[in-house]
């Protein structure tokens, strides 16, 4: 969660002197002799016969909360791939966490059993990040042979929300999910994605359990556009209640979001008063007036342009005197930074907290803190986000996957002369398609007889997300680099064209938002004309560029999700050549779209229009939506097809006879 773990500020009274109970894993072992066996209609070559998961919070000697979790899994591996995907299995290793069991072996087809011992377990390090991990090294391994192992971690215990996945893309047959808790401490669940709910084993004493069983989980592979783990087969828990000292919704969002208001929104000291006084001044000179946004935009401007984000952990990344000074911050020292100024700016706004949708769906009805892993900020007055740490982000268009979804939206509340931090859970709205837009304006000439190439003026505009990856970054960019950006818009239709005129407007970092970014460059082009006897083609879809085009060999199982909304505004004129006419125009109508509820969402339409001697091309494009259900996914493919079908058309210009 990001440096959220670093203003959990309440205590839980975790501590009780219920006793120190055995940990489950002690007498777990796996079968000395195994018998596994699988049907002989099987057509998959992989096949987990055995997983089981057990999650285990206890009491050590010290009366401190630790957390076990063991792992024990046997899969049948029947073709190369699946022994070469299978021959090393990695296993958790961290500074915080300590390996206490691990074995593994090998069990052939005929019943032979290869244990491996301490020598097949190694230890390895990342190169570029330093960090070690374990893993075991199978050797034996033939096709239908199986292997088998299981581990056991200690870890520190992680109680407020945590996802555990069930699915993946290996078909099993038998999985289980046990939890153990001590009988103080009272947990609650919830399965997704198809998963039966968790009961409570009441049999169990000494302790409390918790178990869910499941005989076949199918396998879930990934697909293009899908968010997959959202929709992998999962469970999260969290701690709701401890009976010792009767303390309830221990996990809840109301003391979360008091403890991060009073944690971002302090009194501040005089001295850390002065420096950001100071601060602003250096932001906005003697001038702070202006609208709220083009406030908000030049303090967002100056912070992502002098202010370097990283993401280390030492305090003085998080502390705002330092911050103010060095100008260098983690995710808390920004959040400080921005939550500081804007107050000091008198303008609203609230803390938001979110997660990646594509990871994990908000679930506004199941309060667990693995949901809080992202901060944005909102601002009521324009309905707009910001992200404090995303460099490549800016207002207005905070990262796609965080919105579309809900989120924890914290409010400041008074009651007389007390504030605090109000949660509230809300949905985060997309930007909308009409903020996103790729607009090409095209015009088309001829030389005077000569139809062997074409002379095109090309304007084309970015704005939203399409220009967010450059237009605010266009003042670290050289001038070489930015006649090779534009050189490019042509040179992407046709490697061997001929620039005569080029230009870049509206290139300034601070318009981003406000103004799409313009390239516009004059080519002469030999690519798009063929000659067939007295007649001539002109491939007048590349124009618009190579368009995406999908292509679907299996049934769809997963609903598709886009990034953002978006739009594709395309205007081609062209005159047509004297003495010539265009045999195929109606090529040019394609109309596909999909409605939902009324509202067209989703469309693709191409039409022409011809009018002295002027011939005019409209290609428009709509994505008005990002998720699409599996069921849609066809209507879906229709739409983004139409504009592999435009690129594809080419017009017959033949003697006009008449």
């Amino acid at each position: 969660m990001n440096n959220l773990s670093l203003i959990l500020l309440f205590f839980l009274g975790l501590q009780t002197g219920v006793g120190q109970e055995q940990p489950y894993f002690i007498d777990y072992d796996w079968e000395n002799n195994p018998v596994y066996k699988v049907d002989t209609s099987v057509t998959e070559d992989i096949l987990e016969l055995k997983s089981k998961v057990v999650t285990e919070f206890i009491y050590d000697k010290n009366d401190d909360l630790v957390e076990y979790f063991l792992e024990h899994r046997v899969m049948w591996l029947n073709s190369d791939h699946a022994i070469e995907r299978f021959n090393k299995v990695y296993l958790p290793h961290s500074g915080s966490t300590e390996l206490l069991v691990s074995k593994a072996r090998v069990v052939t087809g005929d019943g032979k059993i290869l244990e491996l011992d301490k020598s097949n377990i190694f230890t390895a390090s990342d190169e570029e990040t330093g960090r070690q991990y374990k893993y075991f090294a199978f050797e034996g391994i033939e096709k239908g042979s199986f292997i088998e192992y299981f581990y056991v971690e200690q870890r520190n215990p992680n109680y407020n929300g945590n996802r555990l996945f069930l699915q993946s893309d290996i078909q099993k047959e038998q999985v289980e999910f046990d939890f153990f808790a001590p009988k103080n401490l009272v947990f609650t669940f919830k399965a997704y994605n198809g998963l039966p709910s968790v009961e409570r084993d009441t049999l169990t004493q000494n302790k409390l359990h918790w178990k869910l069983g499941v005989d076949g989980i199918e396998k879930l592979e990934e697909e293009e556009l899908s968010a997959y783990n959202a929709t992998r087969a999962s469970v999260v828990y969290k701690l709701d209640h401890n009976l010792y000292n009767n303390q309830k919704d221990l996990s809840s969002y109301g003391g979360i979001s008091q403890n991060i208001y009073a944690f971002y929104y302090p009194e501040h000291s005089k001295k850390t008063q002065k420096a950001l006084d100071k601060f602003i001044a250096e932001v906005f000179g003697k001038e702070r007036s202006g609208e709220e946004e083009t406030v908000i935009r030049k303090l967002e401007f100056f912070i992502k342009n002098n202010v370097y984000y990283t993401e280390g952990s030492a305090d003085a990344l998080k502390d705002l005197d330092v911050v103010l000074e060095k100008k260098v911050a983690n995710e808390t020292g920004m959040l400080k930074l921005y939550t500081a100024a804007l107050t000091a700016l008198d303008i609203k706004h609230d803390l938001v907290l979110t997660c990646d949708r594509q990871d994990l769906k908000f679930d506004k009805d199941f309060e667990a803190y693995n949901f809080l892993q992202d901060f944005l900020i909102y601002f009521p007055k324009n309905k707009k986000y910001l992200s404090p740490v995303e460099r490549a982000s800016r207002y207005g268009f905070p990262p796609a996957y965080l919105t579309d979804t809900y989120g924890l939206f914290i409010k400041k509340v008074s009651v007389g002369t007390l504030t605090s931090g109000l949660g509230k859970i809300d949905y985060i709205e997309p930007v909308k398609a009409e903020k996103t837009t790729d607009k090409m304006l095209i015009n088309v000439e001829f030389s005077p007889g000569d139809l062997s190439a074409i002379n095109v003026h090309l304007d084309r505009g970015l704005s939203g997300y399409y220009g967010m990856y450059i237009h605010p970054f266009m003042n670290l960019v050289q001038e070489k680099d930015k006649k090779e950006l534009i050189d490019n818009f042509a040179f992407n239709l046709d490697e061997a064209a001929e620039i005569t005129n080029k230009d870049l407007l509206n290139a300034d970092p601070e318009l981003f938002g406000l103004q799409p970014l313009q390239f516009v460059l004059d080519f002469k082009s030999a690519a798009f004309m063929e000659k067939a006897g007295n007649k001539y083609i002109f491939k007048i879809g590349e124009l618009i560029g190579r368009q995406i085009e999908l292509y679907q060999e299996k049934e769809r199982k997963l609903p598709l999700e886009n990034e953002f909304q978006r739009s594709y505004y395309r205007t081609i004129k062209i005159e047509i050549p004297e003495g010539y006419r265009i045999s195929n125009l109606d090529d040019l109508n394609i109309h596909n779209t999909f409605s939902s509820n009324g509202e067209e969402v989703l469309s693709f339409h191409s039409f022409y229009e011809v009018k002295d001697n002027i011939l005019n091309i409209t290609a428009d494009e709509h994505y008005r939506v990002n998720i699409v259900d599996v069921n849609r996914y066809e209507d879906y493919r229709t739409v983004i097809n139409s504009a592999a079908d435009f690129n594809k058309i080419s017009l017959i210009l033949e003697p006009n006879l008449n």
